[in-house]
């Protein structure tokens, strides 16, 4: 069972999440996760960053193909928040992070490739003067 506030995982049979301490049992009241806050059951309390910003910029500046899959994850956190899948959303939002990784890499990596090809022209064309 995956905890709703913080999307821990615990055993089906845990009254209450190892890791922030939310009842787990259904029906019972509301935790407040900060004082004066108080969070209805079942409403997600946690805050998954979706990457799309970074997912957008790393498409279009770095690396197409890779892009897009972040965006594809990305564009899927949010909508998995709010049907109250957690774990599902944190899976999407790893995956948009790695696959924005990805595309920076190989931007990175191209743009060095780039550079290294250009220096090895300029220098053989000093040779043949």
């Amino acid at each position: 069972m995956f905890c709703p506030q913080c999307g821990a995982s615990n055993a089906d049979t845990a009254a209450v999440c190892a890791q922030c301490g939310r009842n787990l049992q259904p029906g019972a009241p509301a935790v407040p996760a900060q004082p004066g806050v108080i969070i209805p059951p079942g409403a997600p309390a946690v805050n998954i960053p979706n990457y799309l910003v970074f997912a957008i910029l790393t498409t279009v500046l770095c690396c197409l193909p890779a892009g897009i899959p972040a965006i594809v994850y990305a564009a899927q956190v949010n909508s998995k928040l709010q049907m109250g899948d957690i774990a599902g959303a944190q899976a999407s939002s790893n995956n948009a992070k790695m696959w924005c990784w990805v595309a920076f890499g190989i931007g990175l990596a191209s743009i060095g490739i780039w550079i290294l090809l250009a220096l090895v022209g300029v220098i053989g064309s000093l040779h043949q003067h």
